[in-house]
């Protein structure tokens, strides 16, 4: 059994400026308590996060688990992250060399409506070619994904690039329309 939470705190940041969201890499197993302390500090944090029932030889148990094991979403400013970088947990900000690179602001928002939608959503292998669709009824209108099939039934997979990480959720085939691929690029040279 596979039901969703979600950690996510409406604290405004430093100053009144809306920042980027950056994925902060935590230590292994350090994802709620980096989220703690980030949040103790005044920054903007979404971690969302699953539970799993468990079995063991003699109990089941449900256990939360995070949907991007060792990253929490936080809103910083690129140019002051030293406080965010000194909180007990954290291992640094995603990016290319030493610069972090922002995660866009549509991809947490798909991530935030899937797991706010009460559909059973849980961790997926990254895609990166599918059938692009939107859904068009239920509770994730207007959420863009991938569309994959599996066990006969259909999946919306939406992903966050930068981590190659995704989530899935199972979806109404009826709820679903393609998204039209944009033409192709056609370099014309002229001798």
């Amino acid at each position: 059994m596979i039901s969703q939470t979600e950690s996510y705190d409406l604290k405004s940041t430093f100053t009144s400026v809306t920042h980027p969201w950056f994925a902060v890499r935590v230590r292994s197993n350090h994802e709620h308590t980096a989220a703690m302390h980030l949040v103790d500090r005044g920054y903007e944090k979404f971690s969302p996060s699953y539970t799993v029932e468990r079995r063991w030889s003699d109990r089941k148990k449900e256990i939360e688990q995070f949907l991007f094991p060792g990253y929490v979403f936080c809103r910083v400013d690129p140019q002051n992250r030293l406080p965010v970088l000194s909180a007990p947990g954290v291992v640094g900000l995603v990016g290319c060399g030493k610069i972090p690179v922002p995660i866009p602001e549509d991809e947490i928002e798909r991530i935030r409506r899937m797991v706010q939608s009460g559909l059973l959503v849980s961790p997926w292998p990254f895609l990166e070619a599918g059938q692009t669709v939107l859904i068009e009824r239920g509770p994730l209108t207007g959420v863009e994904g991938i569309l994959e099939e599996v066990k006969g039934k259909c999946r919306l997979v939406v992903s966050i690039n930068l981590l190659r990480r995704s989530i899935s959720a199972e979806v109404d085939r009826h709820w679903v329309r393609p998204v039209k691929a944009s033409p192709p690029v056609v370099a014309i040279s002229t001798h």
